[in-house]
């Protein structure tokens, strides 16, 4: 079973001075003869969780909400980072990171094991408008990123672990309105992510250090309507994208293949028959170490 693992301590002196995966959703990551899917997840301003299966199609359709109460306090959440769901013999643990006010948490949860923690990382949050971590190992190949999107358009960068350490940050992305994660390679994480102006673009980042982004264009407009971006692999070396509109709580669905700059083939599957009503939306993902996006 997962790590029993309890992140705590600082998130570093910049910051601190300021779901059960269902079975047919792994058949349908498993199996080439299925459609593409997602397991899309909320944050409702009740403080629970909710888990839709989103699968590609002519229109794309999305199942019924399941959801998990009181998970969080009511109102708190403004960010959270992919939830890793591991099967247990009493139903699922549930695990990622979340933001709530200024504070950045640890949350894993598994109500029917009697799993209830929450652990406070650090402070400084309150300026930030993005969250993601890039949890990634294949053979002795290994990182643990954070990434964090402030305000001011810096992207920053810890390694986690027992504490978060700085591991660096970039300026200049201040005209981002949403990102999504798509790639986790020994090399580098990858981006998705859409601007102010209707561009999309892809956020290469190195693992290595100093930090230093690779930012490339892959479409010039007509992606400014989305606030929250969703990503999940389909196929080898492809993405489905979930783009949301909080304005009109609609989403549109689209198959991505690998990126190559201008020359990304992407096909729009339509309108996903549902509303998207809730406040705050994730991705739920199976264990890191079988979370394998291969985007970029």
């Amino acid at each position: 079973m997962k790590r029993r693992r309890v992140v705590y301590g600082a998130v570093g002196s910049v910051l601190l001075a300021a779901g059960v995966m269902p079975a047919a959703a792994q058949a349908s990551a498993s199996s080439p003869r299925a459609a593409c899917s997602m397991l899309a997840g909320s944050v409702t301003s009740a403080g629970a969780q909710t888990t839709a299966k989103v699968t590609a199609g002519t229109p794309p359709t999305m199942s019924n909400p399941t959801s998990e109460a009181g998970v969080f306090p009511a109102g708190a959440v403004r960010l959270s980072s992919t939830f890793e769901s591991e099967p247990n013999v009493a139903g699922a643990d549930s695990s990622g990171y979340v933001v709530e006010g200024d504070a950045l948490y640890y949350r894993m949860y598994n109500f029917n094991a009697g799993i209830n923690l929450t652990q406070r990382v650090g402070g400084g949050w309150s300026k930030f408008n993005a969250l993601e971590l890039a949890h990634y190992q294949q053979g002795k190949a290994t990182h643990w990123m954070g990434y964090g999107l402030r305000n001011d358009g810096t992207l920053l960068r810890w390694t986690v672990g027992k504490t978060w350490k700085s591991a660096g940050s970039a300026t200049g992305f201040g005209s981002v309105k949403a990102m999504a994660l798509i790639s986790k390679t020994a090399k580098y994480d990858t981006f998705l992510a859409n601007t102010r102006g209707g561009a999309l673009y892809t956020i290469r980042i190195p693992v290595t250090s100093p930090m230093k982004p690779i930012v490339t264009k892959i479409r010039p407009g007509t992606w400014q309507g989305f606030e929250s971006l969703v990503a999940e692999k389909c196929g080898n070396y492809g993405t489905l994208l979930l783009g949301i509109d909080k304005e009109t709580q609609t989403a549109n669905l689209y198959a991505i293949g690998h990126a190559n700059g201008p020359t990304t083939v992407i096909n729009s599957l339509g309108k996903v028959k549902a509303t998207f009503p809730n406040p705050v939306n994730f991705r739920w993902g199976p264990v890191y170490f079988a979370d394998s996006l291969n985007g970029d």
